[in-house]
């Protein structure tokens, strides 16, 4: 204990300093240990790493990728692609943002349920998704049959699927990002007048912008990537539902190996870009839903 000792007629005479008590020191892992650490988690590394390394090589090195940007079928399903994704992602906003925001600013009975609806998709084999977008809009289905519409194997059919995929990745990002926003701002902007539609538009979704854009972006991803329910749902018609992972899927069994390569080359650097500004953007943040909890 520090302080102060006096003489004998009260006169400081030194100070006494505390003596430094070190914390026991925990035991770290071992040098065997820590290499087979380091280890599995190369090999691991290793193995997510290698196919992706190898195929964007192989279609660099042998020209592939840049011949697939002449060929008419790879020109016609990035097209087809972009135009696809693009809508895909304007519905998934449009009617994704005021269900994030029911699932973000109120509490229900049921909520839970519609959490499981929402995450539903994500967790389905996209095969079984699209058979069950074929039960509902096909000619003879629970929707299409009172309709008569010939929604299966049309570009329409496309942008459903990819859609019914790619929709819980805007609305779980979203919710995120609108749950974080101070509802005392909110309030205030209440106080000084602004109606809900007011407040949404220039409090909450200002704020929630990281959210929002990072939702988009995973989104439309998401549905560049969508492969099993289009095939499914919208076959896989040329210029009409092939879109680039079709395209792999295609040429692969055709007997085309460059073509898919470099299809599937195309798909990867997408990929890896919205990884890369995900990341470098600070999006991330903005998918972690244990702040919700």
């Amino acid at each position: 204990m520090s302080g102060v000792e006096s003489g004998a007629h009260g006169a400081p005479t030194r100070i006494v300093r505390p003596e430094r008590v070190e914390a026991p020191r925990r035991p770290g892992p071992s040098p065997a240990g820590r290499w087979t650490v380091r280890l599995v988690s190369g090999l691991a590394l290793l193995f997510l790493g290698l196919p992706v390394a190898v195929l964007i090589v192989r279609a660099i090195a042998d020209g592939s990728l840049t011949d697939a940007l002449t060929t008419q079928v790879v020109l016609d399903a990035l097209a087809l692609s972009l135009f696809t994704t693009s809508i895909s992602v304007a519905l998934s906003a449009a009617f994704g943002l005021p269900l994030a925001w029911l699932m973000a600013r109120r509490t229900f009975r049921g909520s839970w349920l519609v959490e499981t609806i929402v995450d539903l998709p994500i967790v389905l084999p996209p095969a079984v998704a699209g058979l069950g977008l074929l039960l509902v809009f096909g000619r003879q289905g629970l929707i299409g049959e009172p309709l008569g519409a010939g929604i299966p194997f049309t570009t329409i059919a496309v942008i459903l699927a990819q859609t019914f995929v790619s929709a819980p990745f805007f609305i779980r990002s979203a919710r995120t990002g609108i749950a974080a926003v101070d509802r005392d701002l909110e309030a205030a902007a209440r106080v000084d007048g602004a109606s809900e539609l007011q407040l949404f538009r220039a409090v909450t979704m200002p704020l929630a912008a990281t959210a929002l854009a990072a939702g988009l972006v995973m989104t439309w991803a998401r549905s560049l990537g969508e492969f099993g329910a289009t095939i499914m749902f919208a076959g896989n018609i040329e210029g009409r539902t092939q879109t680039l992972p079709l395209v792999v899927y295609g040429e692969f069994h055709a007997g085309d190996l460059d073509a898919s390569i470099a299809a599937a080359a195309i798909l990867v650097l997408a990929a890896i870009g919205v990884l890369i500004a995900v990341r470098v953007l600070h999006w991330g943040r903005a998918l972690d839903t244990r702040r919700l909890v």
